[in-house]
C-alpha cells in the first residue's frame, strides 16, 4: 500500500508509473487539482507560468496532459489558429484516470473521490488505483458512502 500526498504538482509520474507496473502496489494518491488550476492548467494556456507547466509535465509525465485540459472552441477564429477552450476539473480527472490504467497499468482505478474544502470547493480528488477486484469494490464502497461516484 502506498499513499501519495504531494504539496501540489510536487510529484514525478515515474513514481506512479512503477508502482503501476510492479503489479504489487495499491495506490492512493491525493490528485491536486487546485494546484493545477492556480499554477498551470489557465484559461489562456500561453499565459500559464513557466514553472507551473514544468511541474505539470513532470507530474503527468508529459505534455499529453493538453489534450485532456483544452480543447479548440466551437466558435473557432477567422484571424489566426483556433482559440483553446479550459476544460473542466471532470474532464482531466477522467484523463488522469484512464492514464493511470492505461500508462501506469493499473487495472483497477475507480472514479475518485473529490475532497472539499469548508467553502466546499473540490482542492483534489483521492484516487485509489490497484490490480485487485476486491480493493476496487471495498474502495467504491467506502467512497460511495462519503459522497463519491
Amino acid at each position: 500500500m502506498c499513499l501519495l500526498d504531494p504539496y501540489g504538482l510536487h510529484l514525478d509520474w515515474d513514481v506512479m508509473l512503477q508502482a503501476g507496473q510492479s503489479k504489487a502496489i495499491d495506490l492512493f494518491l491525493n490528485f491536486p487539482v487546485m494546484d493545477m488550476n492556480r499554477n498551470a492548467i489557465w484559461h489562456t494556456p500561453e499565459n500559464a507560468p513557466k514553472d507551473g507547466i514544468e511541474r505539470m509535465n513532470r507530474f503527468w509525465g508529459d505534455e499529453s496532459w493538453r489534450q485532456a485540459a483544452y480543447v479548440e472552441s466551437d466558435q473557432g477564429n477567422l484571424f489566426s489558429k483556433p482559440d483553446l477552450v479550459k476544460q473542466d476539473n471532470a474532464a482531466i480527472v477522467r484523463a488522469f484516470q484512464k492514464r493511470l490504467q492505461t500508462v501506469a497499468g493499473f487495472e483497477f482505478v475507480p472514479n475518485p473521490l473529490p475532497m472539499r474544502n469548508s467553502n466546499n470547493a473540490v482542492v483534489y480528488y483521492l484516487f485509489f488505483a490497484s490490480q485487485k477486484p476486491v480493493a476496487k469494490k471495498i474502495i467504491e464502497d467506502i467512497f460511495r458512502k462519503h459522497g463519491g461516484a
